[in-house]
C-alpha cells in the first residue's frame, strides 16, 4: 500500500492550537484536504506548515457537509476522515496497509481513539465499547479515525449532510446495513488532544451519543431532529459562511 492510495480529509474550525501537532503527525507525501470554517489563523498555519500535497477549501459548512465536500475533492481509492484535534500514532501509517492493502479485507476500516494523560481511562473504556459493538456486528465508528473506499462512499450517497453531529456513527451503521464490510482495527490509533466536551461532563457526552446513535441505528431519528445537535456544539463554535479555495503546490 502506497500513501498515494489515501487522501486525508479533515474539517477545521478555529484549530490554531491543535493544527501544528496534527500536521506534524502526517506523512509529508500523503494528500490532505482541509475544509475550513475558521475565523482564526488555522488556514494560514496549514498553508505555512504544509504547503505541498494540501488543498484548503474555505467553506462554512457544518461537519457532515464539510466531510462530504472534502471527499468530493479527493481522487484516491481510499479516504481517511479525521479531526484536527487528534494526532496519529507514530506507527499508524506503517500499519494501515495491512488493513486496506488487500481488496478482500474491508470496504471501510475504523480505528481506536485514545488519550495520553488526562482522560486516558475514558478512552480505554471507549475502545472497549468499540470492540464490544464490533463483536455484536454494530460498527462504532469515530470520525477521527475512519478509512473508507471512495467508490463505496459514493455508492451509499456520502455523509448525511442534515446531521450536525453523529454523522460518523450514522455512516458506519449505513455501510454495515447495506452489506459493506466494515472492519474495526484497534491497532490503528489516534490520540485525542482536545477534551472540551469531556470537560463539560463525560456522562453527558456518553448519554448524548447513546441516545442519538440508538435512534440513528434503528432509523427512528425524526428528520426535524437531524439538523439539531442537542447541545453537542458550543454556540461559540458555530461556523461562518465563506467560499474560497486555496491550493498548496
Amino acid at each position: 500500500m502506497l500513501y498515494t492510495d489515501i487522501t486525508v480529509v479533515v474539517p477545521t474550525r478555529n484549530e490554531r492550537h491543535n493544527i501544528p501537532a496534527f500536521l506534524a503527525s502526517l506523512p509529508r507525501d500523503i494528500a490532505l484536504v482541509v475544509v475550513d470554517a475558521s475565523d482564526d489563523e488555522t488556514p494560514l498555519l496549514v498553508h505555512q506548515l504544509r504547503p505541498e500535497n494540501t488543498v484548503i477549501i474555505r467553506d462554512g459548512a457544518h461537519i457532515a457537509a464539510a466531510r462530504q465536500i472534502g471527499a468530493s475533492y479527493a481522487k484516491t481509492p481510499w479516504l481517511l476522515f479525521t479531526d484536527a484535534d487528534v494526532v496519529f500514532a507514530e506507527d499508524y501509517f506503517a500499519r494501515v496497509g495491512a488493513h486496506i492493502g488487500a481488496e478482500r479485507l474491508a470496504d471501510a476500516v475504523y480505528g481506536a481513539k485514545r488519550a495520553q494523560g488526562r482522560y486516558a481511562g475514558y478512552y480505554r473504556w471507549f475502545t472497549w465499547g468499540q470492540s464490544l459493538c464490533d463483536f455484536a456486528g454494530v460498527p462504532a465508528v469515530s470520525g477521527s479515525n475512519l478509512l473508507v473506499k471512495r467508490q463505496v462512499l459514493q455508492e451509499i450517497g456520502g455523509f448525511d449532510a442534515r446531521l450536525r453531529c453523529n454523522e460518523d456513527s450514522e455512516i458506519g451503521f449505513r455501510l454495515a446495513q447495506r452489506g459493506y464490510r466494515v472492519h474495526f482495527a484497534p491497532d490503528l490509533i489516534v490520540y485525542e488532544r482536545d477534551h472540551r466536551r469531556l470537560q463539560r461532563g463525560a456522562l453527558r457526552k456518553t448519554v448524548h451519543s447513546l441516545m442519538r446513535c440508538t435512534l440513528l441505528y434503528f432509523h427512528c431519528m425524526p428528520d426535524r431532529w437531524r439538523g439539531q445537535d442537542w447541545g453537542y456544539w458550543d454556540t461559540s463554535e458555530a461556523p461562518r459562511s465563506t467560499s474560497e479555495l486555496w491550493m498548496g503546490k
